[in-house]
């Protein structure tokens, strides 16, 4: 259970931090690392804060 949860973590953080810098890179000319890095973790928390409220309003 805890290898799945770190699992969608580690694969959801990636895909994040990659769509992040490919839209900096094509639309501004430049991505830092900060920023890709700052949004992505911003995503993740985003993920599983609707994580658990879906979890929460399934099980009232």
């Amino acid at each position: 259970m805890i290898a799945r949860e770190i699992f969608i973590f580690v694969l959801a953080f990636a895909a994040f931090a990659s769509a992040v810098a490919a839209y900096l890179f094509t639309f501004h000319g430049e991505s830092s690392l900060k920023e890709v890095l700052s949004t992505a973790f911003a995503a993740i928390i985003g993920l599983y804060a609707g994580r658990y409220l879906e979890h929460r309003l399934t099980h009232g």
